[in-house]
C-alpha cells in the first residue's frame, strides 16, 4: 500500500505561526488586563465584548477542532494497529507505553507532592480570600462536585469497554472506550486480511487525510483564539484574584516547569536517543496549540503532524501512542491533581501523612488516565479524590479563578509528554521513520 505523504498544511509564508500564537497572547493579555483596570465585568461594552465576541470566538474556533478529533482518533489508531502487522507487536507497544506512562506519570505526580511541601502554598492564603473565592464560585462547584461524586475508579476501568459506541462518541468522559473500541476494529483488521479489508484500510486512510487537511487550515485561527481567550480571562480576573493566588500558582508552574525542562529532556536524550533541543524545536507547535486549547483532545491532529513531519516519528508507532495518550497519558493534569489536593488539605488545616500523601500519588495516576483530554477536565476528579481523603471537595472553588490559566500550562505538559513517550517508544521499539527507509525501485 503507498501512503500519500501531506505537505504541512499549517504552514504559512512569512511570520512562523507560533510566533503568531505568542503575539496573540501577549496582545490579548495586555489589552485584557486594560479592560480590567477600567472596570472589568462591571462595564457594560467590556461585558458584552467578553461575554458576545471574545468567548464565542474562542469557542467557535475549540468546536472546528473538536469536531474533528473523533474521525481522526478513530482512523489514526486503526491504522496505527493496522500497520503493525501482527498482535505480537501490539502486545509490545501496547505494554511499553503503558509501562512508560505510569513511570514518567508517577515522577511527574511526586514532584508536584515534593513542591507543595516545600513551598507550603496552603499556608499563605488568606481566609477572607478563601471564603470570598468559595462564595463567588459556589454554582460551579455544585456541578464540579456533583459530576466528582458520580465518578469511580472501578466504572472508569469498566467503562473502557463502552456498551454503547454512539453514548460513548458523545461523552468526552468515555473517549477511553472509543479508544477500546478503535483497538478492536484494528485487531480484526490485521486478523482478516482480505480485499474488502484492504478497502477498508484505505478509506480509513483517506478519512485521516481529509481530517488532517482540514486542521492544517483551521490551525491558522489560532492566533485569533488565544487572543480571545487570554482577553476573556485578565479582563474578568486581572491582577487581585492572581495575586492572592500568586504561591499556589507559582508552587503549580514549578513543579510543571521542572517535569517539562528537566525530566522530559533527560527522558528524550537517555531513553529515545533524541537531542532535547530538537525535540523542543520539534514539538513547538504542538505545545503552544495546547496551551491556547487547554484540551489534549483538541490538540491531538497537530501533534500527529508534529511526530510526523517534526520529529521524524514512524507513523506506526506515533498514531497509536499519541492518539492513546490524548486521552490517557495525562503527565500534567496528574501533577496538578497532586498539587491541589494537598494545597486544599493545607489550606483547611489536615495534615496528610506520607502513607496518605502516597495514596493521593495513586490515585491522581490514576485520575490522569481517566480525565477527559477536554479543558478543566481534571475538577471533577480532584474533587473525587478530595472525597477519598476527608476533604471537603466544595474547596476546590478556591482555584477556579486561575484555572484556567493553570489548565492551559498543564496542557502544554500533557501534549509534550505524549510526544516526548512517542519519542521513547519508537526508539525502544527499534522502528524508524518510513522516510528513513532506502528507497526500492519497483519493476
Amino acid at each position: 500500500m503507498s501512503h500519500v505523504h501531506l505537505p504541512p498544511a499549517a504552514a504559512t509564508r512569512g511570520m512562523p505561526l507560533h510566533v503568531k500564537v505568542l503575539i496573540g497572547f501577549v496582545l490579548g493579555a495586555v489589552l485584557g488586563l486594560a479592560a480590567h483596570w477600567f472596570g472589568g465585568a462591571d462595564v457594560p461594552f467590556i461585558a458584552g465584548l467578553v461575554e458576545f465576541v471574545a468567548k464565542p470566538a474562542g469557542q467557535v474556533f475549540l468546536n472546528l477542532l473538536f469536531m474533528l478529533v473523533l474521525p481522526l482518533m478513530f482512523s489514526a489508531l486503526v491504522l496505527g494497529v493496522g500497520e503493525l502487522g501482527d498482535i505480537a507487536s501490539l502486545g509490545r507497544l501496547g505494554w511499553r507505553t503503558l509501562t512508560y506512562t505510569a513511570v514518567v506519570t508517577g515522577a511527574a505526580v511526586a514532584i508536584g507532592l515534593l513542591m507543595v511541601n516545600v513551598i507550603q502554598p496552603g499556608t499563605h492564603m488568606d481566609p477572607a480570600l478563601v471564603q470570598q473565592a468559595m462564595a463567588s464560585n459556589a454554582g460551579k462547584v455544585g456541578d464540579i462536585v456533583a459530576s466528582g461524586q458520580q465518578l469511580r475508579f472501578f466504572d472508569l476501568l469498566v467503562n473502557i469497554v463502552p456498551h454503547n459506541v454512539i453514548t460513548a462518541a458523545g461523552d468526552d468522559k468515555q473517549k477511553l472506550g472509543i479508544v477500546f473500541f478503535a483497538l478492536m476494529i484494528g485487531i480484526g483488521l490485521v486478523l482478516t486480511p482480505s480485499p474488502a479489508t484492504q478497502a477498508f484500510k484505505h478509506a480509513l486512510q483517506g478519512l485521516f487525510e481529509i481530517s488532517m487537511r482540514l486542521i492544517g487550515l483551521f490551525i491558522r485561527l489560532a492566533p485569533y483564539a488565544v487572543a480571545c481567550f487570554m482577553f476573556s480571562l485578565c479582563a474578568q480576573l486581572g491582577w487581585d484574584v492572581l495575586a492572592g493566588l500568586a504561591y499556589f500558582v507559582i508552587t503549580v508552574v514549578l513543579a510543571l516547569a521542572l517535569h517539562m525542562f528537566v525530566v522530559l529532556p533527560l527522558w528524550v536524550k537517555f531513553m529515545g536517543g533524541m537531542s532535547p533541543r530538537a525535540f523542543f524545536r520539534g514539538s513547538q507547535e504542538a505545545t503552544l496549540t495546547a496551551f491556547a486549547t487547554a484540551s489534549s483532545t483538541a490538540t491531538l491532529p497537530v501533534t500527529l503532524r508534529v511526530a510526523e513531519e517534526n520529529l521524524r516519528l514512524p507513523r506506526k508507532v506515533s498514531r497509536f501512542v499519541l492518539t492513546v495518550g490524548a486521552s490517557a497519558n495525562h503527565h500534567g493534569t496528574a501533577l496538578f491533581e497532586g498539587v491541589t489536593v494537598l494545597f486544599l488539605a493545607q489550606v483547611f488545616g489536615l495534615h496528610l501523612p506520607l502513607v496518605d500523601q502516597l495514596l493521593v500519588l495513586a490515585l491522581c495516576i490514576l485520575g490522569g488516565i481517566g480525565t477527559a483530554g477536554i479543558p478543566s477536565g481534571s475538577l471533577p476528579v480532584i474533587a473525587m479524590i478530595c472525597g477519598i481523603i476527608g476533604l471537603n471537595p466544595a474547596g476546590i472553588g478556591i482555584i477556579l479563578g486561575v484555572n484556567s490559566f493553570l489548565d492551559m500550562c498543564r496542557t502544554s505538559l500533557n501534549v509534550t509528554g505524549d510526544l516526548a513517550t512517542a519519542v521513547v517508544v519508537s526508539a525502544r521499539s527499534g522502528e524508524v521513520a518510513e522516510s528513513e527507509l532506502p528507497v526500492t525501485e519497483t519493476v
